[in-house]
Parts: C-alpha cells; sequence; structure tokens
C-alpha cells in the first residue's frame, strides 16, 4: 500500500470548485496513467513509464464548506507561500483560466509559472506544467486569404492568432508559459490548451439556453445575435482527456488546440437544445436585450459572439482519445441534456392521486403542484385545455401554423364535437385517452412532471393509457417479470387516499356549496365496485413495482394538512430549479418585512412593560413615603410621651435651685461662671 502511495503521481487543479475545473479534476481522478508508449509520438515519459497508477488529484477550493470526494486533498485559499510548496509537491500542475477571464486567475496562473520556473534547479525529477487557456485567444485571427470566409485554423497558424481585446492577458501568459519551458534539458515542461467553450454536465456558459428551455416559461428561445458565427466547442470530459493524453503522451506539440469535430453555428445550438428541451421554437433578440434581461454578462457574449472554424490536428492524429463528444453538442443533445438533468437534479416528479369521491384529491393535488411546480393533469380541464388549444389554431391566432395543422385542428375539433353529441355531453375514452398521452408526453410534464387527479379509474384504462404500445425489440423486457410499460408517462408515486363513507357523506353535508347527495352517492358506490373488482386499478402498479401508498383521511382539515405531510415525507423535496431571482427576492422581502414586525411589535411590548414597571415603581414610592410620614408621627408622638416624666422631676426638683445659681451669679458675677453654677449647686445639694 505504501508502495502505491509512493508511485501515485500528484496533480495539481487551480479553482476546482469553478465548472471546468471541477470536471477536469474529477474526469482525471477517475483515470489511471497508462503507458505512453501505446499511443502517438511521445519526446518524454513521467518519472516512471509504464506504471499503471491512479492519479492523486489536489486543488484549490474558495470555500471549505464545500468537499469534493474526488480531490485526494483540497487547499482553501491558500497565501501564496504555502500554494508554491503544494505545487512543487505534484509532478502535474494544471491551470485552467479558460472558464472566465478574471484578471486575479490570470495573476495567479502567471505567479505560479514564474515561481516554478524560478525553483527549477531544485526540481528532483521533471515536472509538467499545462495551461489551459481558451479559443478566446484566436477570436480576432484573419485568415491569409482575406476573402475566405470558412478559413479553418489548426495549431500550425498558432503564432498568427490575435486575441480578443478581453483575452490578451490570456495570450500574454499563453506566450510566457512556451517561453519559461522551452528547451530539452529544461526540468519543467509547458504545454498551453487553447480550450473551445465548453459544455455538458450542468452546463455553463450555455445553462441560460438550457435554464429557460427547461423550465418552458417563454414560448420561445431567444438567440441573440445573428446566430450566423460559428462557435468552437468541446464537452468538458473531453477536455479533461485532452489533458491526460498530454500527461501521459508528452506530444512533441507544446501548443494544442481542444475542440470538437463540430462546425455549428450559435443558432444551430440554440435550436437543438430548444427542439429537445424546450419549446421547439427560437427568435432573434439584440445583444444588448441579452445585458437588460440579464441573461449573459458582457463577457459571456463576447464569447458567445465568437466565430471561428477550428481544426484540432494533434488532438485528432496524435491522441488516443475515448471522445464523450466528438460530434459536437448539436448531434448528441440528447445524451447532453440527459447529463444536464442528471447534474443539476432536474427530474420530473409524477404522481397519481386517487380516492373515492369527497376525499379530498382536487385540494391535495393543487397544493402538490404548488409545492413541487409541477401539472395538475384534470381530465376535464385537459379536455377544455385542448378545444381551447384547437380553436386558437383553427381561428389562426399563430401566423406560425401552416394549412396542414389547421385542417388537422379542423377534423379533430369535429370529431369531439360528433362524440360530445353522441355520449351526451361526454367524450369517447379512446379520445380521452389520446388527450391524456398527448398532455403526459408534452414538454411541461416531461420536464417537470404532474399529478393525475384521479384518474385512471379501472385498470384496463391504466392499461391503454400507460401500456398501450410495447417496443419493437422485447428481448430485454422477456427477461423480466415487470409487465411492460411506458416509463415515460407512468406516475412513479400512487396515493390512494382512503376514507369511511360516513366520513365522506358527512363531509359532503357540511360543504358550502354541497354536492347533491343523488349524484355523490352513486359516484361514491360506483368507486366502491371498482375497488372490489377482480383486477383494480391499484393492482396495475403495483404489478410493475410502482407500489401504492394508502392514507387514511379521518379528519375534515381544509387544508389536508397531514396529507400533505405524508405525501412530501415519500417523495422527498423538489426536483427542479428552486425560486427565480424576482421569486426569491419577493420571498427575502416578505421575510423581511416578518422581521421588522416582529422587532417592532417587541419594541412596543418593551415599551409598555417599561411603562408599567415606572407606573408601579411610583406608586410603590408614593406608598412608601406615605408610610414613612406616619412613622415619623408614630416616633413624635411616642418621644413626647416618653419626655413628660422626666419634665415634670426636672420642674419639681432641679429649676428651683438652678433658677437660685443663676440669680446669684448675676449678683456676683464671678470671673468663673461655671465653675460657681457647679459649687453653688453642690454647696445647697448638701445642705438639703
Amino acid at each position: 500500500m505504501d508502495d502505491k502511495k509512493q508511485q501515485a503521481k500528484r496533480f495539481f487543479v487551480n479553482d476546482v470548485d469553478g465548472y471546468s475545473s471541477k470536471h477536469i479534476a474529477k474526469f482525471l481522478s477517475a483515470c489511471e496513467a497508462g503507458d505512453p508508449s501505446e499511443g502517438g509520438d511521445t519526446e518524454e515519459t513521467l518519472s516512471s513509464p509504464g506504471e499503471e497508477t491512479a492519479f492523486h488529484v489536489v486543488g484549490t477550493v474558495s470555500s471549505s464548506s464545500d468537499e469534493f470526494h474526488f480531490l485526494h486533498e483540497q487547499y482553501e485559499s491558500p497565501p501564496r507561500e504555502e500554494l508554491l510548496r503544494h505545487l512543487l509537491d505534484c509532478d502535474v500542475v494544471v491551470y485552467n483560466i479558460s472558464e472566465r477571464s478574471t484578471q486575479q486567475q490570470v495573476d495567479e496562473a502567471t505567479w505560479a509559472i514564474t515561481a516554478l520556473h524560478a525553483k527549477m534547479e531544485q526540481f528532483k525529477s521533471r515536472k509538467m506544467f499545462i495551461l489551459v487557456s481558451t479559443v478566446m485567444t484566436w477570436a480576432l485571427t484573419k485568415p491569409q486569404e482575406p476573402d475566405n470566409a470558412e478559413a479553418i485554423f489548426s495549431e500550425e497558424e498558432f503564432r498568427s492568432r490575435r486575441p480578443h481585446p478581453s483575452f490578451r492577458n490570456h495570450n500574454d501568459l499563453e506566450k510566457r508559459v512556451l517561453k519559461l519551458t522551452k528547451g530539452k534539458k529544461s526540468k519543467l515542461t509547458g504545454y498551453v490548451v487553447a480550450a473551445g467553450l465548453q459544455y455538458g454536465m450542468e452546463e455553463n456558459l450555455f445553462h441560460y439556453f438550457f435554464k429557460i428551455s427547461w423550465l418552458l416559461n417563454v414560448p420561445k428561445v431567444p438567440i441573440f445575435g445573428d446566430g450566423t458565427n460559428y462557435v468552437p466547442m468541446i464537452h468538458v470530459y473531453d477536455l479533461g482527456g485532452v489533458i491526460q493524453n498530454i500527461i501521459e503522451m508528452r506530444p512533441k506539440s507544446k501548443y494544442i488546440l481542444a475542440v470538437d469535430d463540430s462546425k455549428n453555428t450559435l443558432e444551430d445550438i440554440v435550436k437543438r437544445i430548444s427542439g429537445v428541451l424546450g419549446p421547439e421554437k427560437v427568435h432573434k433578440m439584440s445583444l444588448q436585450d441579452a445585458i437588460t434581461m440579464e441573461a449573459f454578462k458582457p463577457g459571456e457574449l463576447d464569447c458567445l459572439r465568437i466565430n471561428l472554424r477550428l481544426d484540432a490536428v494533434v488532438v485528432n492524429d496524435t491522441f488516443n482519445l475515448n471522445w464523450t463528444c466528438r460530434s459536437g453538442m448539436v448531434e448528441k443533445m440528447e445524451n447532453i441534456v440527459q447529463e444536464y438533468k442528471d447534474a443539476r437534479q432536474l427530474f420530473p416528479v409524477k404522481i397519481c392521486l386517487l380516492g373515492p369521491p369527497a376525499v379530498g384529491k382536487s385540494t391535495v393535488s393543487e397544493k402538490l403542484c404548488q409545492h413541487y411546480k409541477i401539472h395538475h393533469i384534470h381530465v376535464r380541464g385537459i379536455i377544455e385545455e385542448k378545444m381551447t388549444h384547437l380553436t386558437k389554431i383553427i381561428n389562426g391566432v399563430d401566423p406560425e401554423i401552416d394549412r396542414e395543422e389547421v385542417a388537422a385542428a379542423q377534423k379533430m375539433m369535429e370529431n369531439i364535437n360528433e362524440s360530445l353529441e353522441k355520449n351526451h355531453g361526454r367524450l369517447a375514452e379512446h379520445q380521452i385517452f389520446d388527450i391524456l398521452q398527448e398532455k403526459l408526453n408534452s414538454k411541461p410534464c416531461r420536464n417537470h412532471g404532474f399529478v393525475l387527479d384521479g384518474f385512471p379509474k379501472t385498470y384496463e384504462q391504466a392499461r391503454m393509457i400507460f401500456s398501450d404500445k410495447e417496443p419493437e425489440n422485447k428481448d430485454t423486457e422477456l427477461m423480466s417479470l415487470v409487465p411492460w410499460y411506458n416509463k415515460t408517462i407512468t406516475p412513479e408515486y400512487v396515493f390512494a387516499l382512503d376514507a369511511s363513507d360516513d366520513f365522506l357523506t358527512s363531509r359532503v353535508q357540511r360543504l358550502p356549496e354541497r354536492v347533491a347527495e343523488d349524484e355523490f352517492v352513486p359516484r361514491l358506490e360506483r368507486y366502491r365496485q371498482l375497488s372490489q373488482a377482480e383486477e383494480t386499478l391499484l393492482d396495475f402498479f403495483d404489478h410493475r413495482e410502482i407500489h401504492p401508498e394508502h392514507i387514511d383521511v379521518s379528519t375534515d382539515d381544509s387544508e389536508c394538512a397531514d396529507v400533505m405531510k405524508k405525501v412530501i415525507e415519500i417523495v422527498g423535496v423538489p426536483k427542479n430549479y428552486g425560486p427565480s431571482p424576482e421569486e426569491q427576492e419577493e420571498e427575502n422581502q416578505r421575510r423581511e418585512d416578518e422581521r421588522r414586525q416582529k422587532l417592532a411589535a417587541e419594541a412596543v411590548e418593551r415599551k409598555r412593560r417599561k411603562a408599567a414597571a415606572l407606573a408601579e415603581m411610583s406608586a410603590q414610592y408614593e406608598e412608601w413615603q406615605k408610610n414613612l410620614s406616619e412613622v415619623r408621627r408614630q416616633e413624635s408622638e411616642l418621644l413626647e410621651a416618653q419626655a413628660l416624666p422626666l419634665r415634670n422631676y426636672l420642674m419639681k426638683h432641679v429649676m428651683p435651685s438652678l433658677n437660685e445659681a443663676m440669680s446669684e451669679c448675676c449678683k456676683i458675677k464671678p470671673e468663673d461662671p461655671v465653675d460657681f453654677l457647679a459649687e453653688h449647686l453642690l454647696h445647697n445639694n448638701q445642705q438639703k
């Protein structure tokens, strides 16, 4: 185990929490180092050629809150001295500046190659520096024949490349890497990879088009600009494969274009995204509209406006690349869309809600649709929606609809009206099934999901809707004991709301707009009969391992809180985008208003309590003052009463002698009156 750890090659990737670097690092961490002698023209080999050892990928992240399990080590915004130590410990250093044109990122990559070059003499073995740059450094390259608008460039012309003004620093860094790592004897080998605009997985630059298509909240997906420009691209995992081939094969060419074989325009790309994921329509808008709508930042628009046709000669002729998407996004759009949904966990939530009449299916359905942001499907509602749609087509509301569509709509409307007349205002079952299947197969339901409210009602209806067409290739299905069904439109969660007849009857009678008993009772009896059939609707789902969940409804709760709680516990959290910026702003404002109201209420309560405390203290002080006055009065009376006997004694026995002594003193006027009075009183007292 220790030997393997010593043999493992360390690869550094910067900014792993960014879209591109994350997937490059993830790709490399899943690879094993192959024998470079197996493919292509090689110049040098790594320190241990031919060894099958895992790549230990390390990298920097902006926040420690994100944990990347595929990283052997991760460093949170380390200072440069510490970062240099980590770089010196690695066999390969990959600096990716292709994702965004921030000066900080370019500056750090410039520092890294300069610092490594300065320490080159201390290297114990050869190291490799790979700069992942961008085709934006080719944006203004002119063809040798000025009149050739369809010119295709390759690596052979990299010295004549001309960068977009916003990417001059990228171009300067490319030159610096090639200059500092030049020479066969150099211990630092350098490569520059000019990567096409990257796509795949959760998407990055093209995310706006994917998101607006998936949300389906606009009738047409916008194309900003004329859309005729050719956009050189590469799948992000194919970019990882290019880097892997450089590491293992060390090609002679130090400048490598990394683009797929597609030559698609921006219009081709957006149309295909809209066709597979969205409303299937596009319209062109100005570049200023993109800024006004905050769809793209100016730097992102610069990338989308690139107009280049590139040929990756080294990749195609030298590398042994196991392509993920060689033919490009447009041709492989179904796969790219599935990657996008998987990476962002955008899965439709498909629910079927069953139960007797008046049990609360519609109320629960509406609340589930609000919670999960999915679509409420009620048979009567979708029939009305279909007829309204057909009427608009027939009346020519949309000028883009051709005559064939109008004729088809007229024919369908005639069939619907004819069926309604024959069946006393009800559609034939097969027409209901067709309309329902069309709705379930629509983009909104396939992207987001639905709640099927109270339909179908029988085993046979469910079979006709969800299992009407079996696949041509049944080989895999025959090996399974589970009957075939259309997984695209079949609910994944089935909930049966159960309630007693007495409870339902009592609820109907208490409703403000009461359902007539002669209508409710037959519906309830019909539901109970179907529940006792040999093959029930619940059996259809159970046989296909979609096991229904029974929820007892025994309390007359208008909000259906208990039912909602149980359903959400089983289905889980919403599997779509969070609130839009506008909705998030409204929610933040609501929370802020609630916080302010709470603080204001608390301030009023504190003021009231303070006033009450002051009033109580004032009353207590007044009472204390009153009691103090009473105490003083009583003390005064007591002292008066206690002093009366002493006063009488003094008047009778002391005062006469004292008056006599004072009179004598006044007559004689001795030098010391006090001493005279004392002797006089003492003498008279002894005589007495």
